[in-house]
This record gives C-alpha cells, structure tokens and sequence, in this order.
C-alpha cells in the first residue's frame, strides 16, 4: 500500500502526537505539556505520513520571526515534531516531508527555516547548518564568586506569582530580542512554555520559583525561574539551585539576579543549560573553571530563498562578494549571488555571471548566517573554499556578530 503524506486534521492530533512520542522514546508527556503543545500545533503547517489507518511518520512548523544581525526580525519557520516510525526507516518517509516542507515555507514567503536537532547529522544533507550554540554550567558556589558591577546593590528582588510576573517578564524578554539573533519573538500562547512545571519533570526538586529584579521606579528590569533540588551528604546540606530562564536589561541586574541564586541557602552549586555562549555569567566569576562550561549545538539554519535571507540581515563591514553556491535539495538558491553590503547600510544579493569569489553549500551558509560561526573557521575545516585572495577575510568579518547567537528555549 502507497504511503498517503497530508496535511494533519483537527481529529487526528492524538494520534499524531502519540507516534511522535513513540519515536522519541515512548514515555508519555505530562497532561500539561501535551495541552500545551496541542495548543501550539499549526494544523495547517502540519505534516502525518499513514499507512493505512497507522501514522508512520510526523512533522511541523511554528510560524516565528526570528532576530537576525542588524537588530531585524523576520519571519522564519520552526520545524519540529519530526519523528519516523521504527517499522518505516529507510523507505524516503523523512526526505518527503523535508521536500514538502521546504517547498511549503518557500510557497508562504518566509526565508528561513529553523529547528533544533535530536540528531544533527541527520540535516545536513537537507541543508541546515548548526547556527547557534548553547552552554550549560554546572557551578561550585562554594569555590566561585562573582565580582559585580556598581549598581548591583541598588537593585530590588522579590520573590513573584509565576502567572502574576508573567506579563512582566515578556516585557523584559521582548526587549532584549532585537539585540541578539537566534531570538524568536513570542507569539501569543508561548510565554505559557516557560511555566511548564510538571512533577512528573522535577526529578525531586522544587516546584518552580520566579525572583524578579525591580528598578528604582519598580519597573520589572529582570527575572529568574529557577527550581530547587534538596540534598543531603553526611556531612550536611547538598542542595542544588536549577536555573531555567534568567533574563535582565542591564548589567546591575543581571548580576544581581545569578548572586540571589548562588545565595539561596542550604545550597551549593548552580546548575543552568541552555545558555549564550557568550554569558556574561563567564566575566562575573572568580574562577572560570570551576562554572565548568559546557557547549553543544542548539539552533540549525537553512536558508530557503537564499537572497531574500542574505539581504535581511545587515553585515558588520562593507562587503562586495561573488559566491558559487550547492543546494542539491532546493536548486533554487544554487549558483552565483553577488553579495553586496554598503557602509550606509543598504545590502543586496543577486544572480550573476561574474566570477566565483568565494565557493560553498548553503549548509556553510546556514552556519555563518546568525554570526556566531566565521567563514574562516569553515573554510579550515575545508568546507569553503577561497577563489579570490582575500575575499574569505573580507566575508567573514562581515558575516560575523557583535554577539554569539542565542536560541532561549526549544520548540
């Protein structure tokens, strides 16, 4: 029997999402998280492979708009819930939802397809790069102090009503996107992700907690959620502080927020994931090792209409480049683009007969597009490759970031 790809109805959710489930693992989420994720689902942006009666085979996208460098947003499709059934590997189930995808997201104007990876090797071949980091620290606080800015004492905490600071914390939130790519802004209903707390996800810590930091008028400038996991050794407490979401608008805050969660008592190490690269968490500890940093890839790009993603985004130098470009799986963006970027800002990318200057698969592309991975380094790991002198320097200073890239939660 043919296999049947379409677009998911209302009535077919359930059992939709269970084969997603089944795909990663079989273990049921909570009630909470699977209402959550119900709500969110854009049916129509929705993709189930049958076999008959049976879903083998899953995939969707979020409509978000994305910060790109430059301080712009711009629309952009989250791809997620993709799963295979086991009994299905091998048979093309992936690479036609990848296919229909892609060619959906071009069809409804949006430039940029994103996603985060449970296998990173499995996308490239579709095109996307790794384009954004993550860190994760796991901090001794009985070996580590932090060195804070003036002002740090100036600010005011309080412990908050996690619903109650809700509308406050997207504030603060909604502010900083512009400032660092990889930031989805929010769409109605996401701002519930991060009050997802169910027990049967807190491994034996707290139920989770939110600080606020206040400036002097009161106005909400920063926020932590965070959870605490109690400990005991024989020699006394052990407790542990799980930080999930730490966000302010200046330094004097942002300090004050990590030294209330290296503070809370009965406690000696700070946990946190998910964080930028470039934390400034890093510059406020005494002893760097002891953060004991960890990174991993977090945000995969793929540039769909490939002029239209280049030109959105602005460049930190003048920049005039010619690039041969692969992309077997959206032939489209294949070819030579002339790529210019002027000192007053305006930036253009066009076909050409020019000469290639520089050459590489939209994947390298997808790599450097958000700033946090350079030209240079992609070009010494042999994966671009310099046809005029000096024009792999010239596009990498221009491709590159004031700041690392930052996705703040998966979707």
């Amino acid at each position: 029997m043919a296999l049947d790809t379409r677009v998911l109805q209302g009535d077919e959710w359930d059992v939709w999402y269970d084969q997603l489930e089944l795909a990663f693992g079989g273990v049921p989420e909570s009630p909470e998280e699977r209402q959550l994720y119900r709500s969110l689902t854009e049916l129509e942006r929705s993709l189930g492979v049958w076999d008959g009666e049976t879903c083998v085979g899953t995939a969707g996208a979020f409509s978000f708009r994305l910060s790109v460098p430059g301080a712009a947003v711009v629309p952009a499709a989250g791809v997620t819930m993709v799963s295979v059934a086991p009994t299905h590997r091998r048979r093309g189930v992936l690479t036609s939802m990848m296919r229909r995808q892609l060619d959906d997201i071009r069809a409804g104007g949006e430039s940029l397809a994103v996603l985060t990876a449970s296998e990173p090797e499995i996308y490239g071949r579709f095109g996307y790069g790794t384009g954004a980091y993550a860190l994760s620290v796991d901090i001794d606080t009985t070996r580590v102090r932090l060195s804070v800015p003036p002002g740090t004492d100036e600010v005011r905490l309080r412990l908050a009503d996690l619903e109650k600071s809700l509308a406050d914390c997207e504030r603060v939130y909604a502010a900083l996107v512009p400032a660092r790519p990889g930031m989805p802004a929010r769409r109605p209903g996401w701002e519930r992700q991060g009050l997802l707390d169910p027990e049967s996800g807190r491994s034996g810590a707290s139920p989770l907690k939110c600080v606020v930091a206040e400036g002097p008028d009161g106005e909400v400038v920063g926020y932590a959620r965070y959870r605490v996991k109690p400990d005991w050794e024989r020699s006394g407490s052990d407790g542990k502080v799980q930080v999930s979401e730490l966000d302010a608008l200046h330094p004097a805050a942002y300090a004050a927020l990590w030294r209330y969660v290296f503070g809370i008592d009965l406690t000696w190490h700070v946990q946190a994931y998910g964080r930028p690269v470039d934390d400034p968490l890093l510059h406020l500890a005494s002893d760097v090792r002891r953060v004991r940093p960890r990174h991993r890839d977090a945000l995969h790009v793929r540039l769909v209409d490939l002029p239209a993603a280049l030109s959105a985004r602005s460049y930190g130098a003048p920049l005039d480049v010619v690039l041969e470009v692969e992309d077997a799986f959206c032939p489209w963006n294949a070819g030579r683009w002339r790529l210019t970027a002027g000192a007053d800002g305006a930036v253009r990318c066009e076909r050409t007969g020019d000469a290639a200057e520089l050459e590489l698969s939209v994947r390298e592309l997808g790599s450097a597009y958000l700033g946090g991975v350079t030209l240079t380094s992609l070009a010494t790991a042999g994966r671009v490759r310099e046809l005029r002198p000096g024009a792999l320097r010239e596009a990498s200073r221009a491709f590159a970031g004031d700041v690392a890239p930052w996705l703040p939660h998966g979707f």
